[in-house]
């Protein structure tokens, strides 16, 4: 079943369920973090004239418009390296909490400083909080990455990216 997490960018118009999202929330809520400082803030965000402004903010983000519904990560602020650590994985965790309940999920990257100020507008986030990252969950229309220019899909063999014990050692 882990194996089968993957980055979805197509989406069916349908609506999630409030009791999965709610079980989603509660995964990524008792997603463990640095000195358990459980430093995010989760926004669910519905509203289609929201998400196709996020979704406008750069170009490699479009797709995430024609998801039924994101969940925003926001951040404390308080401590940049842990947190960076801690939003991958609660972002994570969401993923695999939606694939697990059935649904696709992707995450965006809101961009630049200068674009993650806009998205903090946007979803009314306080100028000192961090918002980088929004998460989107709804019924998979494809597995396949509709944008120009995408990756082949696969991944390296384990000899490419595994050593044991030093690094370069294979046994």
């Amino acid at each position: 079943m882990l194996r089968s997490v993957r980055q979805i960018r197509q989406y069916a118009p349908d609506p999630v369920p409030a009791e999965i999202v709610e079980q989603i929330l509660d995964v990524a809520r008792w997603t463990g973090s640095a000195v358990n400082s459980q430093p995010w803030h989760f926004i669910v965000v519905r509203d289609r004239v929201s998400l196709v402004r996020l979704s406008a903010l750069r170009a490699p983000i479009e797709w995430l418009a024609t998801a039924p519904l994101g969940i925003a990560i926001v951040l404390s602020g308080a401590s940049p390296i842990a947190e960076a650590y801690d939003e991958g994985r609660v972002t994570e965790r969401i993923l695999t909490a939606a694939n697990a309940l059935g649904l696709g999920a992707g995450v965006a990257w809101f961009g630049t400083e200068e674009h993650q100020t806009a998205a903090k507008r946007i979803l009314g986030v306080p100028a000192d909080r961090t918002a980088r990252s929004i998460v989107m969950i709804g019924r998979a229309l494809s597995r396949r990455d509709p944008r120009p220019g995408a990756r082949a899909r696969g991944r390296k063999a384990r000899a490419e990216v595994v050593s044991y014990d030093r690094w370069g050692s294979r046994t």
